[in-house]
């Protein structure tokens, strides 16, 4: 088995404060650090904790001349880096407030991430199997192509359509995608609905060969495919950084159903994961490993019965 993550990857600044800033005023910082990050980083990071040895998990994407830091920190963590290109210009990046009650605010510059050309993802998606996993977000360009010959070669798609825009809702074949991983803001903008139910029904129908996994917070995460529909409820944690939360939850639930998981394993262990990066500060450095994400099911969700 393999999984190819066609992901952004982003040197994240980091600032502490009070409060989330408000347009035209002016705060200070009460701490700042930086970290690698981007979707795509953390949720390669997050695929290669959750799943095996046997199963091999690569990063397929571009950094700048100045992002050394970020082929490291996936090689670090036992990604294959060897689709990962460098082109001219900045690598991603991001400026992150995080307010004294773990609440985010972001603004992401693409650079490097939207240079993927598609020599690149023609050789990727054409290494993979029938069978194997691509997973891709909306940091980087040519996410619709990706989809395309994936179904082409009968892999597995994953999207996670964040930062969600008007081109991917009006222009993305999400008759593609195997797994939509969505959030609930993603979720009321691709089905016109606010209620989670509602948003995952809508979805299901329009999309019927489709898996809508929509996480609600702290209201848990809620799945719905043709032929069952599952919730599960969040751990309740202190948070101080949600920041990574979404991606660790993205990465261990497809980690996990590479595993072979079913998905009374998979939805509860991916919310297992993701409470326990809330719980740290920082993006790919809040991720936690399976034995950790392990110990947390079976105490709060395994116990409930």
């Amino acid at each position: 088995m393999k999984i190819i993550n066609f992901g952004s990857l982003n040197l994240d600044y980091v600032y502490k404060v009070d409060k989330i800033v408000s347009p035209g005023e002016t705060i200070s910082s009460e701490g700042y650090s930086v970290f690698c990050g981007g979707k795509g980083l953390n949720q390669s990071i997050a695929l290669r904790k959750a799943a095996n040895a046997n199963i091999q998990v690569c990063h397929a994407g571009a950094i700048g001349k100045d992002g050394a830091a970020l082929r490291k920190a996936l090689e670090e963590n036992g990604v294959d880096t060897s689709m990962l290109q460098e082109v001219d210009g900045p690598s991603g990046h991001a400026i992150i407030q995080v307010d004294k009650k773990g609440r985010n605010s972001i603004i992401v510059h693409g650079g490097a991430n939207k240079s993927l050309s598609f020599g690149l993802i023609q050789m990727a998606v054409s290494s993979l199997e029938p069978g194997d996993i691509a997973l891709a977000q909306n940091e980087t360009n040519l996410t619709a192509e990706i989809a395309r010959l994936c179904a082409k070669r009968g892999v597995h798609f994953a999207l996670n359509p964040s930062p969600m825009d008007d081109v991917i809702a009006k222009t993305f074949p999400f008759e593609l995608v195997r797994w939509l991983l969505i959030n609930e803001i993603e979720g009321q903008a691709l089905s016109g609905e606010s209620e989670p139910r509602k948003i995952a029904e809508v979805l299901s129908n329009r999309y019927p060969e489709c898996e809508i996994v929509l996480t609600l917070g702290e209201d848990g995460v809620l799945y719905k495919s043709k032929v069952q529909e599952m919730s599960v409820s969040a751990c309740k944690v202190d948070a101080v950084d949600t920041t990574a939360a979404g991606d660790t939850f993205a990465g261990f639930f497809l980690g996990s159903v590479a595993e072979g998981d079913i998905l009374p394993k998979s939805l509860p262990l991916a919310s297992a994961a993701a409470a326990i990066a809330v719980s740290r500060m920082g993006a790919s450095a809040s991720i936690p490993t399976r034995d950790e994400a392990e110990k947390l099911w079976q105490s709060v969700y395994l116990a409930k019965g």
